[in-house]
């Protein structure tokens, strides 16, 4: 771990991170453990044979993605006729899948998520949760961090599940966070763990995290992430936000 920290802040220090003044997290893949890709692969049933949709497929069409463009590309990638007339019942499908899993409780916070939101929160950092999906609150609100706060209030700012006019990769949903919270694009840093949100991030000119907690760090850099991590435990310290923090007078 102290090798790892090194050089994740010799990474910070090439990356010159000092200008960063705040935080956005992607809520799944990234703080949850959600069965949204789980919904999506069930609710294929009467639409294409599921056996392509692996979490790499997953990763590159509907993760990060709106419901409905989502659903579009999927059905769209795997070669479904009539996909575009199709899309619209796929989503309905899956979100009724989707919330059955989160009544039985399919969906749990990373450890490593809540480790991290704790460190930073202590810190005084500044952070925004973003997500595209209207259901990001709703599986955010009984979490509760080891000193009993509440995930939901740690958040200076939160636009998850806003109508935009885009889905990532365009960097719609990131921009309003990052107005939300009053701090410029390029004093932010989003963790994503989908290659369309990667994109995102960086056309919105962030310093962008990937978490590739799939061993799929290759497409999060050829989506450009600045850094890539397999764990946010690699960072639970916040050494490499500490500088910065101590320069904004925290």
């Amino acid at each position: 771990m102290g090798a790892c920290r090194d050089t994740l802040a010799e990474i910070v220090r090439a990356l010159g991170w000092g200008r960063l003044a705040a935080v956005i997290f992607d809520v799944d893949g990234v703080l949850m453990d959600s069965p949204h890709e789980r919904a999506w692969r069930e609710a294929l049933a009467g639409f294409a044979n599921a056996d392509r949709f692996t979490t790499a497929f997953y990763q590159a069409h509907l993760a990060g993605r709106p419901r409905l463009a989502g659903a579009l590309a999927c059905l769209t990638a795997l070669g479904v006729p009539g996909a575009a007339a199709r899309a619209a019942d796929y989503a309905r499908a899956k979100q009724a899948r989707l919330e059955a899993l989160i009544a039985a409780g399919e969906v749990h916070p990373y450890p490593d998520a809540l480790r991290l939101v704790e460190s930073l929160l202590a810190a005084g950092w500044p952070m925004a949760a973003a997500s595209s999906s209207k259901n990001a609150n709703a599986m955010m609100a009984p979490i509760r961090l080891e000193t009993g706060k509440a995930l939901l209030a740690c958040f200076s700012a939160n636009v998850c599940g806003r109508d935009v006019g885009q889905g990532k990769p365009n960097p719609e949903i990131f921009l309003l966070a990052a107005e939300a919270l009053g701090v410029a694009p390029d004093g932010c840093v989003v963790f994503e763990d989908a290659p369309a949100g990667v994109e995102a991030g960086r056309a919105g000119g962030m310093t962008t995290v990937g978490v590739a907690r799939h061993g799929d760090a290759a497409p999060l850099w050829a989506a450009g992430a600045n850094l890539v991590l397999a764990s946010l435990d690699e960072i639970a310290d916040v050494e490499m936000f500490e500088g910065p923090m101590r320069r904004r007078g925290r």
